[in-house]
Parts: structure tokens; C-alpha cells; sequence
């Protein structure tokens, strides 16, 4: 049985939700507005400010689904509201971030810097060069343009240098021992 599925998700005050035919679901609030195609086949009801799902059988898809589609509309509900952030910290010797515009320059020990556009509805700040800072209403965008930007230079192991999310934890190794 989905426990998620099973959860209400309350609505704050200031949010709008409306529930489309074939399951879409359009969410407004303070931060801006976002819409999502929830699988037909799930039941979902709005009551009193507060939303809850049904699955129409309890098949593994089923229960699956059930608690994919209540996630998907909590995280809709919350982007609206609060919105979401990732914080990137760089390390390395040289290694550094700017910001120009709408265009994010990031110096990671290439012979040649990179160069990435900002996303729509993506709000990327540099505090300091060595420090990004990703902002949206969308927690899919905001997640998947931070992993683009750690994917150019993941960190390594030995010295820990490279692009890492705040808070993750690097695992060392010992590196070779002389003689």
C-alpha cells in the first residue's frame, strides 16, 4: 500500500488549483504557475482546500502511480508557495564561477571555460566564485540544471576538487605512499 499516496496535501492560502480534463492539473500561486499531465487512470478530488488521490485497483502500477502523482502535485503546490534552491560549492585550485547576464561562466581547470545559458524559470545567482546558487518554482529544472553544472566536473576522490552540491559528503581515499 503507497503510504505517500494515501497523504492529503493541503492547500495554503494564496494558491490556486484547478483539475482539468485527463487528470491536468494547473497550479497558481505567489511565485508563478505550473501544470502537470497526472495519469488518467488515478482518481483526484479537491474538497475544502484539500486534495487526496485514488487509485482505481492495487496493482503494483497502480499503487506505483499513486504515490508518483500525489508527490508530483505536493511539489507543484510548494514551488508556488516557497519555490526550491540548490546550492553548488566549487573546489579546486583556479576553479571559479561568474555570472554575466543571463549567461553562467564556470572555469574548472579546462583550457577552455564553459559557457551555459540559463533555463526558463531558472534563477541562477554567484554569490562568490566559488559559490552557485540555482533557484525556480520547478524542483525537476532546478535539480537537473544543478546536476548539468556538477556533471562538467564531478569531484575526485583524492584532493575533493570539482563541482559539488552543499552538504554532500566526498569520500577520500588515501592517495599513493612514497618510499
Amino acid at each position: 500500500m503507497s503510504r505517500i499516496g494515501l497523504k492529503p496535501i493541503e492547500i495554503p492560502s494564496g494558491v490556486n488549483v484547478e483539475i482539468k480534463e485527463n487528470n491536468l492539473v494547473e497550479v497558481k500561486g505567489p511565485k508563478g504557475s505550473l501544470s502537470e499531465n497526472i495519469c488518467p487512470e488515478m482518481k483526484i478530488k479537491l474538497e475544502d482546500g484539500v486534495i487526496t488521490l485514488e487509485r482505481p485497483t492495487e496493482t503494483k502500477r497502480h499503487k506505483s502511480l499513486h504515490g508518483l502523482s500525489r508527490t508530483l502535485i505536493a511539489n507543484m503546490v510548494e514551488g508556488v508557495t516557497n519555490g526550491y534552491q540548490k546550492t553548488l560549492l566549487i573546489e579546486g585550485t583556479g576553479y571559479r564561477a561568474a555570472k554575466a547576464g543571463k549567461k553562467l561562466t564556470l572555469n574548472l581547470g579546462y583550457s577552455h571555460p564553459i559557457e551555459m545559458e540559463d533555463p526558463e524559470g531558472i534563477e541562477v545567482e554567484v554569490p562568490g566564485p566559488n559559490q552557485i546558487i540555482i533557484k525556480g518554482i520547478n524542483k525537476q529544472q532546478v535539480g537537473n540544471y544543478a546536476a548539468n553544472i556538477r556533471d562538467h566536473r564531478r569531484p575526485e576522490p583524492y584532493k575533493g576538487k570539482g563541482v559539488r552540491y552543499d552538504g554532500e559528503q566526498i569520500r577520500r581515499k588515501v592517495g599513493k605512499t612514497g618510499k
